[in-house]
């Protein structure tokens, strides 16, 4: 972090560059399952590895950004379930591509994703679950040249520096991980004018492709999940991570592994809806060090879901929450000034009684939280700049009353904020 610019600079010139010094370890993997989209990409890649571990197979799996420690980015592939990339491991593939770089300008995330590279080609496994770490055409990771599948999940408006500032420019950054002749799954899509994008340049490279709600769906009735394609109907339980996005980001896994040629059963699936996990995105907390300072029997949510798009989704998955058990809700969020604060607030109008706005103490590019908190009462919320989030759930604690009922709360805004709260709370994820 040190030695290497932080930011993004998008170019392939520089990780081909590094590549062919390292012996090009990107041209000897197992399958590769590449992973594009605003939002989802996390949850896509948690299911995708479910699947498949449920199917006997071993898979590494790169993911980004890590909440609280460097290795959460790399989990190498065993059979009967990964593990993370050990430290010392880790620490000697790093050694290796920054002696290839030669002191060369590269940014961080390049250097990392060389990384991954060099581990998943050195260890054997059967698959590999590649997650685009910004857009997708000029992404570190977009140097795989026969992808088993490309993934897109759902596009919204984010990252307007980089990636353009209209929805049509975007999904065009993010079809670019499409590869000529390679299968594409495109996940739900809330704008048909990203679809068009997609679908046009999956023909134009005369990929086969399958689109939800098209080609593969999956909906909830009665208390269970049901997917549908082409082979027919399956009936499962409802996925272990909450809210209703999540039924269609399982879908796009399951297709995806199958567009991959992965053979899976219905016990496979069913399995891996049970056990699947990833941390911060609508992840409950129940014991640690802030828990401990909220009010008695609070429910304590924590995701690190940071734009409009996902606003929304969080928002309508709180909605559940308070149909089945009512309670009243809290924010506490921080965010990054490259977001769109008012935007995701307004998805909590009418829903949130109070948002207590934080700095976010790892990330230089924290949004001021008195200047956060104007943008919570822009969007129509009633907020509170405050020091942190301990500090936050201290006023909640002193607030509360014996005869009120125990609040809901809502860590987010940030997968850094995220990052820092299970740090602090204890809960790191392993």
């Amino acid at each position: 972090m040190e030695l290497h610019p932080k930011g993004f600079d998008l170019s392939l010139d520089r990780i081909l560059r590094l590549l062919e010094r390292l012996g090009n370890p990107h041209l000897n993997l197992p399958p590769v399952i590449h992973i594009a989209g605003t939002n989802g990409k996390g949850s896509t890649s948690a299911f995708t590895r479910a699947l498949l571990e449920a199917s006997g197979l071993s898979v590494h799996v790169h993911t980004s950004p890590h909440l609280v420690n460097w290795h959460e980015r790399y989990r190498l592939g065993a059979q009967g379930g990964g593990q993370y990339v050990s430290d010392d491991v880790l620490a000697e593939a790093i050694e290796r591509v920054a002696v290839a770089n030669n002191g060369e300008y590269i940014t961080v995330f390049e250097i990392m994703a060389a990384v991954a590279f060099v581990l998943f080609s050195e260890h054997p496994a059967d698959a590999v679950v590649l997650e685009v770490g910004l857009g997708g055409r000029f992404d570190a990771t977009n140097v795989v040249v026969d992808p088993a599948v490309s993934v897109i999940l759902p596009i919204g408006i984010d990252h307007t520096a980089f990636l353009g500032d209209t929805i049509e420019a975007i999904a065009g950054e993010k079809a670019g991980i499409m590869k000529r002749g390679c299968p594409v799954v495109i996940g739900f899509q809330p704008s048909v004018a990203a679809l068009d994008v997609l679908v046009d340049k999956a023909e134009r490279l005369r990929c086969p492709v399958t689109v939800y709600g098209q080609d593969f769906i999956a909906f909830e009735e009665h208390g269970r999940m049901v997917f549908q394609d082409e082979e027919g109907l399956v009936d499962l339980p409802l996925p272990r991570l909450p809210g209703r996005h999540q039924l269609s980001n399982a879908a796009a896994a399951i297709e995806a592994v199958r567009m991959a040629g992965f053979d899976l059963t219905d016990k496979a699936i069913e399995k891996a809806m049970l056990v699947v996990e990833w941390p911060a995105r609508m992840q409950r907390l129940t014991h640690g060090a802030l828990v401990d300072l909220a009010p008695n029997g609070s429910e304590i949510w924590l995701d690190g879901g940071h734009n409009p798009a996902a606003g929304l989704v969080i928002a309508e998955a709180f909605a559940e929450l308070e149909d089945r058990v009512p309670r009243p809700l809290y924010l506490i969020t921080g965010m990054i000034n490259t977001k769109d604060p008012k935007g995701f607030f307004e998805a909590f109008a009418g829903m949130a009684r109070r948002v207590f706005t934080v700095p976010i103490g790892s990330s230089d590019a924290s949004i001021n939280n008195a200047d956060l908190a104007l943008a919570a009462e822009a969007a129509g919320i009633p907020a509170e700049p405050v020091h942190s989030v301990a500090n936050a759930l201290k006023l909640l604690r002193d607030a509360s009353t014996n005869d009120e009922v125990p609040p809901r709360i809502l860590i987010g805004g940030s997968l850094y904020l995220a990052g820092d709260v299970l740090h602090e709370n204890g809960t790191p994820p392993v």
